[in-house]
């Protein structure tokens, strides 16, 4: 399969990230309640997370708080930092915030942590499908960036350093903080540091597919 290196135009696409229909906000919505589920997934295998939800359970650890609040709470204290950097949040900024880290809490709590290795691997695979698909919709809405990508961005245009190597760096970064305050980093991390790229391309690539069969 050929993978999309851009985001498609869909017929939910906002022209402003506060334009907030129920066309749009649907697609939002339920893009990052998959994004929410995949990311409680991984957790439950107990083969490790990705790298901020490894620095989340690190937090959590300490300030003794569920892995949902922890994420909230990262995502707040990353958000004032695109206040110095100029960065303007939308609606899909503050949804994602709270969606992913309600879903999240919700995913751990209901799902049990698997035995067997053969469904820990299915968990990891079925959350880097659902983290593809979550962030293909949630994308496409054009309603604004996630705090976490929204810093990548920023820095990547104020320090004109490739994002490439922005996002290598931040996420190296609170992997390495999260492990030393007590996150799992383990095989799930690596399948889904190397295979995530591929799952959202793919997952655009299919939306962009259906998109223009039915709109023809």
């Amino acid at each position: 399969m050929k993978l999309s290196h851009k985001i498609p135009h869909t017929p939910w696409r906002a022209t402003t990230t506060w334009s907030i229909r129920p066309r749009m906000a649907l697609p939002l919505l339920v893009g990052l309640s998959i994004f929410g589920v995949g990311e409680g997934l991984l957790v439950q295998s107990r083969w490790g997370a990705t790298p901020w939800t490894v620095f989340a359970e690190g937090v959590a650890r300490h300030a003794h708080l569920s892995i949902g609040w922890a994420t909230a709470l990262i995502s707040c204290v990353v958000l004032l930092a695109w206040f110095p950097l100029r960065e303007r949040p939308g609606f899909g900024t503050l949804a994602n915030l709270v969606i992913i880290a309600y879903v999240l809490d919700l995913t751990t709590l209901v799902v049990a942590v698997p035995v067997s290795v053969v469904m820990k691997v299915a968990y990891i695979v079925l959350a880097v499908v659902a983290i593809g698909i979550g962030s293909a919709l949630y994308l496409t809405t054009g309603l604004g960036p996630g705090p976490r990508d929204g810093l990548m961005t920023s820095l990547h245009r104020h320090l004109h350093v490739s994002v490439v190597y922005v996002r290598l760096a931040l996420e190296l970064s609170v992997l390495v903080a999260g492990w030393l305050l007590g996150g799992t980093v383990g095989v799930g991390t690596a399948v889904f540091a190397t295979t995530i790229g591929f799952s959202i391309g793919a997952s655009l690539q299919i939306t962009d597919r259906l998109v223009r069969r039915f709109s023809q």
